[in-house]
Parts: C-alpha cells; sequence; structure tokens
C-alpha cells in the first residue's frame, strides 16, 4: 500500500504481519471486541485495542488460514483470547468498499463531483476536473470519449492519461451517490478529489485493482464534508 506524504513519525503505524512501518492513512486497524472478536475498523475509530495491517487480501487470507494472523494479533493485544473470523478478509474488503462509496455520496451530497457524461464532458474540457471515475461496467466508447476531454482540458493530449475504472458496476455506484444510473464520475474540486482518492486507492490497493494515480488525502488536509 502506498504511504501518504506528508505524515509524521507520530502517525506511524506498524504492521503486525510483517512488521512494515506505514501511515493510519495507509495501514488497516483491526479492532478487537469485547467478546473476543477481530473486526476491521477501517476508519479507525473504534474504542479499545486496535493493530494494524498492510498486506493485500491473498495474503491475509494466507495468514488467517494458518493461523498467523491470530499469533500476531494475540502477542499485539497481550491476550490469548483472540477470535479471528474466517471470513475476515472478505469483511475487510466489505468494510474498505463501503468506506469508499460513503465517500463518494459525501462528496456527491456536498456537489464536488459530477455525473452523466455531458456534464463531465464539459467540465473535463474546461480544465475542471481532478479525477475521472467508471463503472466497473462503463462502455469502452464513453470511456475513451471522457479520458480524451480530461486529456484535452488539461493540456495532456498524448500522454496516455485515462480515468480509472473502479472495481463495482452501475447499480452499485447509483445507489452510493443517490442518482440514477450512474456510469462515470467527475470529481470537480481538488480537495475532494484527494480524499476520494484516499479511500479508493485503499480499496483497490487491497482487492489488487488500479490505483486512481493521486497522492492520498492526508489528516492535515482536513476531513472535508459534515460526515467524513
Amino acid at each position: 500500500m502506498r504511504i501518504p506524504p506528508n505524515e509524521t513519525v507520530a502517525n506511524e503505524r506498524t504492521c503486525v504481519l510483517t512488521r512494515a512501518k506505514g501511515t493510519r492513512a495507509s495501514l488497516i486497524r483491526l479492532a478487537l471486541g469485547p467478546d473476543g472478536q477481530v473486526l476491521p475498523d477501517v476508519r479507525a475509530r473504534a474504542p479499545g485495542r486496535g493493530a494494524w495491517i498492510g498486506v493485500d487480501k491473498p495474503a491475509l487470507e494466507a495468514a488467517v488460514a494458518k493461523g498467523k494472523l491470530k499469533g500476531a494479533l494475540a502477542r499485539a493485544f497481550k491476550t490469548g483470547d483472540v477470535a479471528v473470523p474466517a471470513d475476515l478478509p472478505a469483511k475487510v474488503e466489505e468494510a474498505l468498499a463501503r468506506d469508499a462509496l460513503d465517500r463518494l455520496g459525501l462528496e456527491a451530497r456536498a456537489s464536488t463531483l459530477v455525473t452523466g457524461a455531458e456534464k463531465i464532458e464539459d467540465a473535463a474540457r474546461k480544465g475542471h476536473l481532478h479525477l475521472l471515475l467508471h463503472a466497473a461496467d462503463a462502455g469502452e466508447d464513453g470511456n475513451r470519449k471522457l479520458d480524451q476531454a480530461w486529456r484535452v482540458g488539461n493540456d495532456d493530449e498524448g500522454s496516455g492519461r485515462t480515468g480509472l475504472a473502479l472495481s463495482v458496476a452501475r447499480p452499485i455506484l447509483s445507489v452510493a451517490l443517490g442518482r440514477e444510473n450512474v456510469v462515470h464520475i467527475g470529481v470537480i474540486d481538488a480537495r475532494a478529489a484527494l480524499r476520494v482518492a484516499a479511500a479508493i486507492d485503499r480499496w483497490h490497493g487491497f482487492i489488487g485493482f488500479g490505483p486512481t494515480g493521486l497522492p492520498c488525502e492526508t489528516p492535515s488536509q482536513g476531513s472535508g464534508p459534515r460526515g467524513a
């Protein structure tokens, strides 16, 4: 997982599996519940003891299957009463996806993004687009047209720059944004683009999908729209 720039040492955490250091924004917190169950805490807000991981889904699946994660968490939590569910990797993926989709929903309500091919193309050609996203089931022709408009608006023709194909299809995006038939998303606010990129990159990094290519949002850059 990528480590965002400008993070302080105080924000560093250590992955219990690899011992590699990373920032809170680049790692994933696991929380220990009162019943000893371990659950993902991707927003790092759950009370009580927590431990951090910085591996992708296949590596986490292997660590769970071999009992390596349970041993690492028992040492981190200083207790043998640790129950690691077999489906923890799936729960982490679901939590990361929900966090990213919730972020898109917040930005939609804050009017920091636009949907609809015509609106996105207009914003792109005017140089107002900071991030371009496509649904997993978006048509190639539509993607290419908007990608080209984005390059033109950024005076970036010939670069091969493209929007990011998300790992979810339009019905899921439509529900997340509360809008009909969301096929493409254009983020028109620079700070919002950083917030969206941070959430998507952590999610996609865990499941092996492509990154947005933007730097991650850092705590000093603000939490964005209310509800973040």
